[in-house]
């Protein structure tokens, strides 16, 4: 029977980690090389960090279609926090919404680009 209780608390254990780490999203950052400025090329960056584990999928967006991007690879610090950062060469419009989604596990979340111009 001690073989039982072993797998119980073992599994509860990993479901309770499973659970924390659902509540602490990854951190994202998403801006601009350069300030916004309608039809001048400009360096879409999206950044995310303080994730884990590592099953994560990032998605620079144009009016939900996805841009031509590049990623850097995987990297972590000591506490085996991740991060990672995927850009997109793009010319900003006026009206259309450029866009990151991060898919980190189960949880796909969006974020807006705010040009300030």
């Amino acid at each position: 029977m001690n073989v039982y209780v072993c797998c119980a608390v073992l599994v509860a254990l990993v479901c309770a980690v499973e659970a924390k780490e659902a509540r602490n999203p990854p951190k994202v950052q998403l801006y601009s090389r350069d300030p916004g400025q309608f039809g001048k090329q400009n360096t879409l960056i999206c950044h995310v960090s303080e994730f884990h584990p590592p099953d994560i999928t990032i998605e620079l967006l144009k009016d939900g279609t996805p841009l031509d991007s590049e990623q850097t690879d995987l990297a972590f610090k000591k506490n085996w926090h991740f991060h990672l950062t995927r850009s997109a060469i793009f010319t900003p419009e006026d009206g259309a919404k450029f866009t990151c989604r991060v898919t980190h596990g189960p949880k796909v979340t969006t974020y807006n680009w705010d040009p300030n111009m």
